[in-house]
C-alpha cells in the first residue's frame, strides 16, 4: 500500500493527478491497481491526463471486505461521532475547492468557475448530513394491550456500492456518500472511467478528515465489469447509482441477490411557457437549465412548449441569448457560460438529435455546429443550439439528449401542454413560467414528475426530497429522505411483566 499524496498537494495535474494515478483507495489505503489501464483525457483538448487502473476482481473483494469490516465498528459509532466526522470532511472539502476544482474541469470540461461552484455543493452535502445523522429517530406505536410496546427502530442497511456518472463527478458521489455515512453505512464508490480522479480527491479528503479505514473505499474502472462486480457482490447490500435508465433498468434485472435500490436516472425534462408568464424570467431560465454543464444533466430542459400567441416572441429572444453564451476552454476561462463536452460520446448523440430534427422539418435557430476557432478544433465543444417549429416525431422531443440542443413547439392549451409534457416515459422534472395563479395550480398538480419548478429553474435543494417517476428511477435523495433510504425498520415488541414487589 501507498501513501496518499500529501494535503498541501491537492491541485493540479502536475501533483495530485499524477499522483493519483493507476491507485485505488481500499481500506484507508492508496493501492496500486493490478488490472488494465484506462486512459484519461482532457475533453477541452484531447489531451491525454493520466491512466487509472481497473480494479480485478479481488480488488472489488478487497474494497467490499474493508467496508464490511469497518461497517461493525461505524455503525456502533455514536452518531454525533459520525457527524463531526462528516463536518470534518466538509470542511476540508472547502478549504481545497479550488484544486478540486482543477481537477474537475481537466478531466469533465465544465468552466472552473462551475466547477467550483459543484465543490462548495459537495462540502454543503457534507454539513447537511452531518446535521442530520443526528436526528435519526424511531418511534414507539400503539399496541394490544398495555403490557406491550412495539418500538420501531431504524438501523443501518450495511454495506453500499455507489455508482457514480460522470456529469457532476463531486455533487453525485457526495450526495451517496454523506447520507450512507449519516446513516451508520460504509461504501464502496465506483466513479465513472471518465471522471476518476475528482472521486479520488474526496478520497484525499476522507482520510485528512480522519474518517476510520475501510468506511470509504474507491475502485476506479469500467461500468460493465467494476459496476457490475458491485451489483452481483453478494458482501454488498444496497446499490446506489446514478446514470442512464437503460443501464438502471440492467442493474434491477442483473442483481442475483435481493438488494435495497437507489435509482436516478435519465428524464426528457420540459419546459412550459404559459401566455401570462414573464418572457424575459422564462427566455433566462430555459437558457440556464438547457444549457448548463452542456446540457449534460438529467434535470436539462430537452423540450420547450410555449402558449402560441408568445411562441414566435419567445424563440427570438432563446435564440439570440443561446448565440451570446461564451464557449471557452474552462481553464483558460473560468467564467465562461459553457465549456466542453466531457467526451465524444454526448456530442454525437447531440449532433444525432439536430439532424433528425432538422431532417423533420424543425427550424435552426441557433448554433448548430462546434464554434470556430483553433482553440476548439481538438475537444468536444458543440454550440447550444435551439430548434424550432418541432414535433413529437423527433428525437429532441421524445428522448433524453444530454447534449446543448433544445427544442421548441407551440400549444393552444393548457390542456395539450400537459398533454405534451406527460408524453414519456419519464419523470424526474419539470419546469413552468406563468404568473396567473390558476394556471400554476393547474400544471404544478397534473405534471407527473417527481419535480416541478415554477418560476426558476433549480428542481432541486438539499433539504427537500430529490427523485423520479416511471422511469427516471425510484428512490431519493437529498433532505431527510435521503438518508433514509440507506435505514433498514426494525420492529422491536416488548411484553413486560409485572414488576417484582409491587
Amino acid at each position: 500500500m501507498d501513501r496518499a499524496p500529501s494535503a498541501g498537494r491537492v491541485g493540479g495535474k502536475p501533483s495530485v493527478i499524477t499522483e493519483l494515478a493507476e491507485k485505488l483507495f481500499i481500506d484507508g489505503a492508496w493501492k496500486a491497481g493490478e488490472g488494465a489501464r484506462i486512459p484519461v483525457e482532457n475533453p477541452a483538448t484531447g489531451e491525454l491526463l493520466a491512466h487509472i487502473a481497473a480494479a480485478a476482481p479481488a480488488e472489488v473483494d478487497l474494497a467490499v471486505a474493508a467496508a464490511r469490516k469497518a461497517f461493525k465498528s461505524w455503525s456502533r459509532l455514536a452518531p454525533v461521532e459520525r457527524s463531526k466526522a462528516l463536518h470534518r470532511l466538509g470542511d476540508a472539502i472547502f478549504a481545497e475547492a479550488d484544486a478540486m476544482a482543477r481537477i474537475m474541469t481537466l478531466e469533465q470540461g465544465k468552466p472552473l468557475n462551475e466547477a467550483r461552484g459543484e465543490i462548495l455543493k459537495l462540502a454543503e452535502a457534507c454539513h447537511f448530513y452531518a446535521e442530520e445523522a443526528v436526528r435519526i429517530h424511531g418511534e414507539i406505536v400503539a399496541n394490544t394491550t398495555t403490557d406491550i410496546d412495539s418500538l420501531v427502530v431504524r438501523e443501518p442497511i450495511g454495506v453500499v456500492g455507489a455508482i457514480t456518472p460522470w456529469n457532476y463527478p463531486a455533487e453525485l458521489v457526495g450526495w451517496k456518500l454523506c447520507a450512507a455515512l449519516a446513516a451508520g453505512c460504509t461504501i464502496v464508490i465506483k466513479p465513472a472511467e471518465l471522471t476518476p480522479f475528482t472521486a479520488l480527491a474526496i478520497a484525499s479528503m476522507v482520510e485528512r478528515a480522519k474518517i476510520p479505514a475501510g468506511v470509504v473505499n474507491i475502485v476506479t474502472g469500467s461500468g460493465s465489469k467494476v459496476g457490475q462486480a458491485l451489483v452481483e457482490h453478494p458482501g454488498v447490500d444496497k446499490i446506489a447509482f446514478t446514470g442512464s435508465s437503460a443501464v438502471g433498468l440492467h442493474i434491477q434485472r442483473s442483481c442475483p441477490t435481493i438488494k435495497r435500490l437507489s435509482l436516478e436516472l435519465g428524464c426528457n425534462c420540459p419546459l412550459i411557457v404559459t401566455a401570462s408568464a414573464d418572457l424575459d424570467a422564462a427566455v433566462k431560465g430555459a437558457v440556464r437549465r438547457s444549457f448548463r454543464n452542456m446540457g449534460q444533466i438529467c434535470i436539462a430542459i430537452n423540450r420547450i412548449y410555449v402558449a402560441r400567441p408568445i411562441a414566435d416572441a419567445f424563440v427570438g429572444r432563446l435564440g439570440e441569448a443561446a448565440d451570446k453564451l461564451v464557449i471557452a476552454n474552462g481553464i483558460d476561462r473560468p467564467d465562461a457560460d459553457v465549456g466542453a463536452m466531457a467526451s465524444a460520446e454526448p456530442l454525437n448523440k447531440t449532433k444525432e438529435h439536430l439532424a433528425d430534427a432538422l431532417a423533420k422539418g424543425a427550424k435552426l435557430i441557433a448554433g448548430g455546429g462546434a464554434p470556430e476557432g483553433d482553440a476548439f478544433t481538438r475537444g468536444h465543444f458543440f454550440r447550444p443550439t435551439v430548434v424550432a417549429g418541432c414535433t413529437h416525431d423527433m428525437k429532441v422531443m421524445t428522448q433524453e439528449t444530454f447534449g446543448p440542443l433544445v427544442g421548441v413547439m407551440a400549444f393552444d392549451g393548457l390542456d395539450e401542454a400537459v398533454e405534451l409534457a406527460n408524453d414519456t416515459p419519464f419523470g424526474l422534472a419539470s419546469y413552468v413560467y406563468a404568473k396567473d395563479m390558476d394556471e400554476i395550480r393547474y400544471l404544478a398538480s397534473r405534471l407527473d414528475y417527481g419535480n416541478v419548478a415554477v418560476n426558476n429553474v433549480d428542481a432541486g435543494i438539499m433539504n427537500a426530497p430529490y427523485g423520479g417517476r416511471k422511469q427516471s428511477g425510484v428512490g431519493y435523495e437529498h433532505g431527510r429522505e435521503g438518508m433514509l433510504e440507506y435505514l433498514n425498520f426494525k420492529h422491536v415488541r416488548i411484553r413486560y411483566g409485572e414488576p417484582k414487589g409491587r
